[in-house]
């Protein structure tokens, strides 16, 4: 497996440019089920999240071309002919969003046999809501085997749905089914994160009727096909939210574009209340810190949007290990999701966590050491801490940060990190 190596010290000063949105551009390549016509997505960003999820694509029929484009990455899906409505276990158990093409799926064939997603290493992140809304829809739904077996031969049909809880996937997976259900849908508490909106967005781009866009209540009125579209994806805003850590814990400053600040306003107030310089631009965001300042203790909860995102919790915690004071870190969406704090004790830490708290006591400084990454975000909070760790840190089993950040080293590594990608090695741990 590969690991990154950062020696700790320098500061960053220069320009990083933000992918597009991991989370958005899933569901929109689901989308492209939806239609025989041709999906042009820009602004695509290349993770191995993506290529998971074409390599799904391609084996249901899905034609899907990467190329460069005018403005970057873009990626053209041709959805004309569906050859197999089989998503088998061996493709979907490498990412959860898999399973996001049973909707579109059903909603264009009428069938599908999709594979459960694997177990998820920060927590239960159950489907029962996903095949409640199919169900709802009129899916006929059996679980056997591992497999979910859905039919609904006359077509889905509108229902009212109202979640018990707010959840991200049960509302995309919601939509992505609702938007040719015969009748109208009607989707209460329903989750309000941007990546929603660009979802809904592109969809009516398609030709879907949707109301009350960015609210907690969706309304859909079901059309019988839908067209193709060019969109583009909207900047990741967790991308976006990692290096302007990375840049306020590293001191200097550092110019994030072809980003949207608006989108990460919960995490820079809490930036600018530890004493970090945040401006927005006309294209992103600057974050300036002066490496002699030390940043204060500030608490976070997270919560869902637009309150603090859980996945910028990891993040946040490592700016704070520094800081001066103490600060206590509440995770209210996942419950196993501190497994990053054992490896950032390694590195002198001082992190004591009591089931969803954390109280991290800031210390003077950081020491560099071998680490191993647990899961996506909890990967980059240890790249981050080895910016300033003392001597080299070693981060092991990388490819979980591979699943979600584009050209990680390349980008920190432009405004002076010095990082640096192991190929091949063995995992340590």
């Amino acid at each position: 497996m590969d690991s990154i190596a950062i020696t700790g010290g320098a500061t960053l000063n220069g320009s990083i440019p933000v992918s597009g949105a991991k989370n958005s551009a899933l569901k929109l390549m689901a989308a492209s089920i939806l239609t025989d016509q041709p999906l042009l997505l820009t602004n695509m960003p290349r993770l191995a999240d993506t290529k998971f999820l074409g390599r799904l694509l391609r084996e249901l029929g899905v034609e899907v071309t990467e190329r460069d484009g005018a403005d970057g990455q873009e990626t053209l899906f041709d959805g004309r002919q569906i050859r197999s409505t089989f998503a088998p276990y061996d493709l979907v158990r490498q990412m959860r969003a898999s399973f996001n093409v049973l909707g579109p799926l059903l909603a264009r064939t009428g069938e599908a046999k999709v594979s459960l997603p694997g177990g998820c290493t920060i927590g239960a992140r159950p489907v029962d809501l996903h095949l409640q809304a199919m169900t709802a829809l009129g899916a006929e739904i059996e679980l056997e085997e591992g497999y979910v077996t859905a039919r609904a031969p006359k077509g889905l049909q509108g229902a009212e749905i109202e979640f018990p809880f707010v959840s991200v996937g049960a509302t995309e997976h919601a939509l992505l089914a609702a938007v040719m259900a015969n009748g109208t849908t009607v989707l209460k508490k329903a989750a309000r994160e941007p990546e929603i909106g660009d979802l809904a967005r592109c969809l009516m781009a398609m030709g879907a009727k949707i109301e009350g866009v960015d609210t907690d209540v969706l309304t859909i009125t079901g059309v019988p096909t839908l067209g193709g579209a060019t969109w583009s994806v909207i900047p990741d805003r967790i991308e976006m939210g990692s290096y302007a850590v990375a840049a306020a814990m590293a001191g200097g400053e550092v110019r994030l574009t072809k980003a949207r600040a608006e989108l990460m306003t919960a995490l820079t107030d809490k930036m600018v209340a530890a004493g970090v310089e945040v401006t927005p631009t006309g294209d992103g965001v600057i974050v300036k810190r002066d490496p002699k300042q030390r940043l204060k203790a500030v608490d976070v909860e997270t919560e869902v949007y637009p309150g603090f995102a859980t996945d910028l919790q990891a993040q946040f915690m490592t700016l704070m290990t520094t800081a001066e004071g103490d600060s206590t870190i509440r995770e209210t969406i996942f419950e196993n999701r501190f497994m990053h704090a054992p490896e950032l004790a390694r590195l002198g830490a001082d992190i004591h966590v009591h089931a969803g708290e954390a109280v991290v006591k800031g210390v003077e400084s950081l020491r560099g050491a071998q680490v191993m990454a647990t899961d996506l975000r909890a990967s980059v909070s240890l790249v981050i801490a080895g910016l300033v760790a003392e001597g080299e840190t070693t981060v092991g089993r990388v490819y979980h940060l591979d699943r979600g950040f584009e050209r990680l080293e390349e980008k920190l590594g432009a405004c002076g990190a010095n990082i640096r990608r192991i190929k091949g090695e063995a995992d340590e741990h």
